[in-house]
């Protein structure tokens, strides 16, 4: 069985002759100011900063989330 590129398969890799191969650090550096999510970190940390002092829930507040949070577990079908 032949495939589409015995031929070519064990050749030896091109090598140009009007110019010099470039350097791995001179191809890196060619990539290295592209950023495709510009200013993702930003946001993120933005988003992960905290604003406002936590407060807490008074004794009545914490009540009532108690009565909404078994509320919903006997709403729940599960």
């Amino acid at each position: 069985m032949t495939n589409d590129y015995d031929d070519i398969i064990n050749q030896p890799h091109y090598e140009p002759k009007h110019h010099p191969r470039m350097s791995m650090w001179n191809r890196a550096a060619q990539f290295a100011p592209f950023a495709a999510l510009t200013g993702y970190d930003a946001a993120i940390q933005e988003s992960g900063r905290l604003t406002d002092d936590w407060l807490g829930l008074s004794e009545s507040g914490n009540e009532e989330m108690n009565r909404k949070m078994e509320y919903r577990r006997e709403e729940s079908p599960t």
